[in-house]
């Protein structure tokens, strides 16, 4: 779960500054906006999300959502449950290897 969801933070992460989408090109930006909190790098704002620390709020809510797209080779059958051998549906313990597809 860490390993795509810090994968997608590195492809596709954004921050917002200002109220604007600002690409993380470096850690200038991150530090800029999240260095009040002892947020300073990448690797301390990925640390901060899945820990839930205590600076949880603020580094949520410097991230710009991820704009994915769609999944490669696409979908087999969007009629059926996923439980019933469709597309849709809870996927479980499954979601990464969708996730993967789609990055």
């Amino acid at each position: 779960v860490v390993s795509t969801q810090s994968t997608g933070i590195y492809k596709r992460g954004f921050g917002k500054i200002n109220g604007q989408r600002v690409a993380i090109n470096d850690n200038s930006v991150i530090e800029e906006a999240l260095g009040k909190y002892g947020i300073t790098s990448m690797e301390d704002l990925i640390h901060e999300i899945f820990t839930v620390g205590p600076h949880f709020k603020q580094a949520n809510n410097f991230l710009w959502h991820f704009k994915l797209s769609c999944v490669k080779g696409g979908l087999r059958k969007i009629n059926n449950h996923f439980v019933e051998g469709g597309d849709f549906g809870n996927r479980e313990r499954f979601i990464n290897n969708m996730v993967r597809k789609m990055n």
